[in-house]
């Protein structure tokens, strides 16, 4: 590696494969990686939506039509990225659906589903990247998890179960794939302003110490530096954004607390 300084997060040179970049945390990330040099190929089923943020970043981008869960798709969409700019530098595994319900009322086809789209997705497309990537002479897989790969939380057994196991694939990956150069970390959003929180209609959020949901752009900030040299020693990670929220449980009443050990009184 070279010795040079770096300008932050640098992706100068570097072809990126972003899973789930129509929108959301995923298009925030080809956003920022455009503005940081990267050149990104934007996965996704939601073709005019994709093609549309493609077409906002000019000739840095490109969309190909990928349904993670399909072994053919992956492989046509890594050719794409390598037919297109030469090589794959990196791939982030960003795509999910979200559904919630307790155990017992849970269908177990929607399980599935699950598991296809948010862990057997991703296991393929590290399949599919890997050769790519071993070519390019190294690079960064960033898995998207969930604070709920990290802790239990209520209704979120099937969505739990399928992040739990992208924690675990990710490790396994990180310690296959690191003789070759290739890094793999997870990181583990809590509720993020995106089409998937858009029910709450609020930003904010008790359960985090911070108190509010956070930005698809603070993800995208965690996920670039992943994807660039200053991370270059860091493997097998497990990464919260989430504001805190699975640090620890939050009191009921923290700012009742807060002004009784300050020894005042409570509003």
């Amino acid at each position: 590696m070279s010795s040079a300084p770096l300008r932050p997060s640098d992706l100068s040179g570097k072809t990126v494969l972003i899973t789930g970049a129509a929108r959301g945390m995923g298009e925030a990330t080809a956003r920022l990686a455009v503005a940081r040099g990267a050149r990104v190929v934007i996965g996704d089923v939601l073709h005019e939506e994709g093609r549309a943020v493609a077409a906002s970043l000019g000739d840095a981008a490109r969309y190909v039509p990928l349904d993670v869960s399909d072994a053919d798709s992956w492989r046509s969409a890594v050719d794409a990225a390598t037919d297109a700019y030469g090589q794959l530098d990196a791939l982030v595994n960003n795509a999910a659906i979200y559904t919630t319900s307790p155990i017992e009322d849970e269908d177990p086809a929607q399980l599935r589903r699950l598991l296809d789209v948010d862990l057997i997705g991703p296991f393929l497309g590290i399949r599919a990247a890997a050769p790519a990537l071993r070519r390019a002479g190294g690079g960064s897989i960033v898995n998207v998890s969930s604070q709920a790969g990290l802790q239990g939380m209520w209704g979120h057994g099937a969505y739990g179960a399928a992040k739990w196991g992208l924690r675990g694939l990710s490790k396994t990956a990180a310690l296959e794939l690191g003789r070759d150069g290739i890094r793999v970390n997870s990181i583990h959003p809590g509720s993020i302003a995106t089409a998937m929180t858009a029910h709450l209609e609020t930003k904010e959020h008790p359960g985090a110490p911070l108190g509010r949901i956070g930005e698809p752009e603070e993800v995208a900030r965690l996920i670039v530096f992943l994807l660039s040299d200053e991370s270059s020693y860091l493997s097998g990670a497990e990464l919260a954004v989430d504001g805190g929220a699975a640090a620890g449980r939050m009191p009921v009443f923290p700012q009742r607390d807060r002004a009784a050990k300050a020894g005042g009184a409570a509003s």
